[in-house]
């Protein structure tokens, strides 16, 4: 008699490759596809997508799991064989109740979205937006009518991006979060002046850009022969395995943290992927199911380790010796004081640590609004501008710096927004533990030695994958659930030092 555990991995397989090459088509979408191929693009992830669904919620598959399960003979509930039965188990009772023409529908809704908003973000044109964006929502709507065994509509997203996590827990850590950041971005505000921040701003040709990502990557871990990197309109990152991995940066010839930290950002998600152990690949373990625990390790990189003032000390002279001219004798002082300068702002991606959290939460609570029907869709700009001057005081002048900016409503990512806060606050808790268990830790990233930590992320998070919900590894890692006050501690301790001021 066959192994049923063989059985279900092959399958399991089979179905990893699928959703590759839907990944790599959207890949190929954001990086390399001529724009008027995303009609026929559109109908051909359809398609991948429905096949892919119907092999997935089969009779067969279900047969398998169990016997695969009523085989486990009392293995370890974190065993691979134990993890591989658990989460497949619940991504099969979840996606069974889902029709595959539905599924077919929000992966072309999603590819031809994505098309319309590349258009109208360049025009800055909601309108010309509106009839996609109320499409997605439509069908998002639909697909939330196929469940009935959750507290509210929204669980359904979030649970899709942040397995197991509900509306009511995320609300209340963003209403703790909201109280703390407030009045801090309210403290240093009055205190403005004391940081400069204009050696961001100049001219910084891409091509010198270029030079500085790739040391900056090669620093971090990236390697050619398994990572590459490309240029998108809002960047990404990907992974088909743990040996080829797809990230993306922007360029802004008039700002340079836009390039920098977002390259540091898509490698920190590039790393969480590399690290995946082998033995989990192709099998719906071998990628990181949570959201927030993949949010938090390219938060980490960018912010923590990328603004902190030890790796500042290296990053200060590369930037000098790159561009020269005005930055030919550039401070690591100065350099870490103004990328840590906190000022309130109109872009997502570019936003400091202290507001980010702020415009995560704007985007939460206007996707409930939408997904209830409370917000007609047609109203969006207005309520996002109204939003963003109530909590962060400033003015939108157009849709494309507004509304408009993110691409994730267009490609029907819908409850994926809170799993970027999420992903801070657990960051917060992780940076914390690594420097309990790395004394020497702001010693090694002044040095520019990034392995020591990239090694003990790879340990106690990488290489597990999908094996663990949020829950279960934060409490192998920092021993409980996602908290606030580390990472508001992290923040205060950081913002002392930059603004010179008392925030204990």
């Amino acid at each position: 008699m066959a192994d049923p555990f063989e059985q279900l991995r092959e399958r399991m397989a089979a179905l990893a490759d699928m959703r590759n090459v839907a990944q790599l088509l959207d890949w190929d979408q954001q990086t390399m596809m001529p724009p008027r191929g995303a009609p026929a693009r559109a109908e051909t992830v359809a398609t991948v997508q429905r096949l892919s669904h119907e092999m997935f919620v089969s009779v067969e598959t279900g047969r398998l799991l169990e016997a695969a399960a009523s085989h486990l003979d009392g293995a370890p509930p974190d065993s691979d064989d134990a993890s591989l039965v658990r989460v497949t188990q619940r991504q099969w009772d979840k996606a069974r109740r889902v029709p595959s023409e539905l599924a077919a529908d929000l992966a072309r809704a999603s590819s031809v979205g994505h098309a319309a908003w590349v258009t109208a973000r360049e025009q800055s044109d909601f309108a010309r937006f509106l009839p996609y964006l109320e499409h997605n929502f439509e069908l998002i709507r639909r697909y939330v009518d196929c469940f009935d065994n959750f507290d509210c509509a929204y669980d359904v997203l979030l649970d899709d991006y942040e397995p197991e996590g509900r509306t009511r827990e995320v609300a209340r850590l963003f209403d703790e979060l909201k109280s703390e950041l407030r009045p801090l971005i309210a403290i240093v505000e009055q205190h403005h002046d004391r940081v400069d921040d204009s050696l961001l701003y100049g001219d910084f040709p891409v091509v010198r850009q270029r030079q500085l990502v790739d040391w900056l990557l090669r620093q971090m871990g990236f390697d050619r022969s398994a990572w590459r990197i490309d240029d998108a309109v809002h960047p990404f990152a990907t992974g088909f395995s743990n040996h080829d991995v797809r990230i993306t940066t922007r360029w802004d010839e008039g700002f340079l943290p836009t390039s920098v930290y977002g390259a540091m950002h898509e490698c920190g998600h590039g790393l969480y992927e590399e690290g995946i152990a082998q033995s989990l690949q192709r099998t719906p373990l071998g990628h990181a199911e949570s959201l927030a625990l993949h949010e938090s390790q390219s938060r980490l990189w960018e912010n923590m380790v990328g603004r902190g003032r030890p790796f500042c000390g290296v990053l200060a002279p590369q930037v000098a010796q790159v561009f020269g001219d005005g930055l030919a004798g550039l401070e690591p002082d100065a350099l870490y004081h103004a990328v840590n300068r906190v000022a309130p702002s109109l872009i997502r991606v570019e936003a400091d640590e202290v507001t980010y959290g702020l415009h995560i939460i704007i985007r939460f609570e206007l996707e409930q609004e939408l997904v209830e029907g409370r917000l007609a869709i047609r109203d969006l700009p207005e309520a996002w501008n109204a939003r963003y001057k109530e909590y962060l005081g400033v003015e939108v002048p157009d849709d494309a710096h507004g509304v408009l900016q993110d691409v994730h409503w267009a490609a029907g990512l819908i409850g994926y927004f809170p799993t970027y806060a999420l992903g801070n606050l657990i960051a917060g808790q992780m940076f914390e533990r690594a420097h309990a268990d790395l004394p020497d830790l702001d010693a090694q990233l002044g040095a520019g030695e990034l392995h020591g930590l990239r090694e003990w992320l790879r340990e106690h998070v990488h290489r597990h994958g999908a094996k663990f919900t949020t829950t279960e590894l934060l409490k192998r890692v920092v021993g409980g659930p996602i908290a606030v006050s580390p990472f508001v501690d992290y923040l205060k301790a950081k913002l002392g030092q930059v603004y010179d001021l008392d925030l204990r």
